[in-house]
């Protein structure tokens, strides 16, 4: 199957900016990473890279959704460790180390995803060299994710870690602000599963208890959020600066009214 590709349009940036680490990236390293990107049109199931590929670069989902994260080799199923949707970026990590990339990337929709290759990234950040701060901003605040996640699984309950997980759900992982964050995730119960280490059983059991507190409707494959200033608060203090903000618009009623802030 041959990939579609094409340039990206400026009208994009709007959309872009919409994430946080994106909109406080100086413009000239914006309209840099729209230039020197491609967009990818991807079908559903169709990989984007897989781990071990040498063709690194910078990527971020523009329509869609993408599974990222590693394959069983017992029975072939894909362990997942995130599930990112627009306008998450990713792929930081190869850039900057050179090394092969460590994960799976696979279009869980019929999706597109903005690549910008290592091949060009490269030289126009050894000419900008500021701007590799601003990379590497992006790995920490990953880096940051994922000490969390192991400290969590350590120290919480289930139910917590479910809250934990769905509250970044909506917020891009803390990337957004509340007027960008989501009513409805698509995350079947298997993908939360894979992402919290424990049994489809154990999660659905979890989700049947936030539903009972009145957090969240269950649907087909997807979850709709019913309390979402509820969610944050059983979710506890998620210790991220990008979180903080929206978390105390949330912890005012009015903030958020009937939920027309949600998508």
């Amino acid at each position: 199957m041959t990939t579609r590709t094409e340039s990206a349009s400026a009208s994009l940036l709007p959309a872009l900016r919409s994430h946080l680490w994106f909109a406080s990236c100086a413009p000239a390293f914006q309209q840099a990473l729209l230039v020197l990107g491609r967009l990818h049109h991807l079908e559903a199931g169709e990989t984007l890279f897989v781990r071990g590929d040498d063709d690194a670069g910078l990527c971020c989902v523009v329509a869609g959704a993408v599974r990222l994260g590693s394959i069983n080799p017992r029975n072939g199923a894909q362990r997942l460790l995130m599930y990112l949707e627009p306008y998450h970026w990713f792929g930081e990590v190869t850039v900057i180390d050179r090394q092969p990339r460590a994960q799976d990337a696979v279009a869980d929709l019929d999706s597109i995803v903005l690549v910008v290759p290592r091949s060009r990234l490269e030289p126009w950040l050894d000419a900008h060299p500021a701007h590799w701060r601003d990379l590497s901003r992006l790995a920490c605040s990953k880096l940051r994710l994922m000490l969390a996640a192991a400290e969590d699984h350590a120290t919480l309950p289930v139910e917590q870690q479910l809250a934990r997980r769905l509250v970044l759900a909506v917020s891009n992982f803390g990337q957004t602000t509340p007027a960008h964050w989501r009513r409805r995730v698509r995350l079947p119960q298997e993908y939360l599963a894979s992402m919290l280490g424990v049994s489809r059983q154990t999660v659905n059991k979890a989700l049947r208890a936030l539903e009972r507190e009145g957090l969240l409707r269950l649907g087909y494959a997807e979850l709709e959020i019913a309390d979402l200033a509820g969610l944050v608060a059983r979710a506890g203090d998620l210790e991220m600066d990008a979180l903080t903000a929206g978390f105390a618009e949330l912890a005012v009623p009015t903030a958020l009214p009937g939920g027309e802030a949600l998508r």
